[in-house]
Parts: C-alpha cells; structure tokens; sequence
C-alpha cells in the first residue's frame, strides 16, 4: 500500500491518501477546462484508498455543477484544487495537488470531443526550464 500527500498552494490544506490509485484520466472535457483554465484536468481515481485531511480541512470547500455529478473540491484561502469524495465510493485527486511523486503515468485521454482546438501538437514547442525573457 502507497501513501501519497498533498497540499494546497498556500499550505494552509495538509492532506495524505492511504492506498493505490485504480486510474489517471486527463480530462477535456468543457468543465474541465473552465475548473482549471486550462487545456483538461489531470486526476487519479481510486475507488479503495482513504482520504485523510492532516490540517485546514475547514478550508476546504466544494462546488457542484447543478444538474451533474462535476465536482470541484478547493481552498477557500487560495483557489487551489484538492481531492473529492462527492461521487460515493470514488475519491478524485488532482494530480497537481501531490507533494508526493506519482510514478503512475495517465491512463488515458477521456472526453477528447471537447478537446480545446489549440491543444494540438504541443510536444513541438520549444522548452524553457524558466520563463523566457
């Protein structure tokens, strides 16, 4: 059994997940991409690891799109993504919220239909280990 923590951006949510991962879904689907603003979501699944708040757990808030299951579990201090157990029997953990290496590389694409147009090709771009002058 791994143990994986995490926290939010402006450390003030501490949190461990006890257990393994069943999935790692990039997500491009349309409230994917307005939850994150970018071009999907990365988030591992497991439907038998725990989720246990270490510090700040009244900092944690959700919203939930009405008329769907999307949830997003987030600080109220500083906007960060953290993990959700909305959906019974499943936890969602943004991949970015992990202090932890996660060695288990994506699963898959899902919801490639609302793929963002210019999410195309981006392995062509040229790299910088900062941002460029």
């Amino acid at each position: 059994m791994s143990d994986f923590v995490g926290s939010c951006l402006c450390g003030e949510v501490k949190f461990e997940i006890k257990g393994e991962f069943d999935s790692f879904f990039l997500c491009h689907c349309h409230h994917c991409q307005k939850d994150t603003g970018s071009a999907h979501a990365a988030n591992l699944f497991s439907q038998s690891a725990e989720l246990v708040w270490l510090a700040g757990a009244d900092n944690v808030t959700s919203f939930t799109l009405a008329g769907t299951r999307h949830n997003k579990c987030f600080c109220k201090e500083c906007g960060s993504a953290l993990p959700s157990t909305a959906i019974e029997g499943l936890l969602v953990v943004p991949a970015g919220s992990l202090d932890t290496e996660v060695s288990k590389t994506p699963t898959a694409h899902i919801f490639t239909s609302s793929k963002a147009s210019w999410d195309n090709k981006l392995e062509s771009l040229p790299t910088f280990n900062k941002l460029p002058a």
